[in-house]
């Protein structure tokens, strides 16, 4: 660890981004001592479908983040054609940039489903992972999972997190309705919805 850029990533398809990102982000930049943090869309999801296309979700990210000079916008998913896999990312980042020491952030809830992502044990080898605890999970059901983890090589932080009620599907919901978005994402980020007309015909 000594001597290499501590760098957070923050990836998903930030459909669309929201404060509960930030707040994550901002969290684990201070109490881990980053030197910065990548907040990467995905191009093709193959986990999730009824994606808006990429460029949307890229400017909203762009949008998101332009106030925190410590939050970089990559586009390493967004610009590689196929399925986008975090393996493939990690390895791509790491050939990029040799001395530095990824930390890949992520949901309890992915902890648990990350054996069934392609090549988990390469992730592990390539970044620490960094979970966010909130304290509507079970801490000992996490750690248990993580000690799972720890024997496929997987380097596990523990990050308290304060509970963040916001979930892009909710977000969603909220627009076609017709319901205020102000409290759930930033201001520049509500504007573009709007502006965009995004989501006021989700199915």
């Amino acid at each position: 660890m000594e001597g290499c850029t501590k760098t957070g990533i923050m990836g998903g398809t930030f459909n669309p981004v929201h404060n509960g990102h930030l707040i994550l982000a901002k969290t684990a930049y201070e109490l881990l001592g980053l030197d910065k943090i990548l907040f990467i869309p995905s191009g093709n999801s193959y986990m999730k479908k009824n994606v808006l296309a990429a460029q949307k979700r890229i400017d909203m990210v762009r949008l998101a983040i332009a106030n925190y000079p410590q939050f970089e916008l990559s586009l390493v998913e967004a610009e590689r054609t196929g399925n986008s896999y975090t393996s493939e990312t990690l390895a791509c980042l790491t050939k990029q940039n040799p001395n530095t020491c990824y930390f890949f952030m992520m949901g309890a809830d992915s902890l648990f489903q990350i054996e069934s992502w392609k090549n988990p044990k390469l992730i592990f080898s390539l970044a620490k992972i960094v979970c966010a605890v909130r304290d509507d999970y079970n801490l000992e059901e996490i750690k248990q999972k993580g000690r799972q983890l720890q024997g496929l090589g997987a380097d596990i932080i523990y990050l308290d997190m304060p509970k963040v009620d916001i979930s892009s599907t909710e977000i969603r919901a909220k627009v076609k309705e017709q319901r205020s978005i102000t409290d759930d994402v930033p201001v520049e980020v509500a504007d573009y919805i709007r502006r965009e007309r995004l989501y006021y015909e989700e199915n």
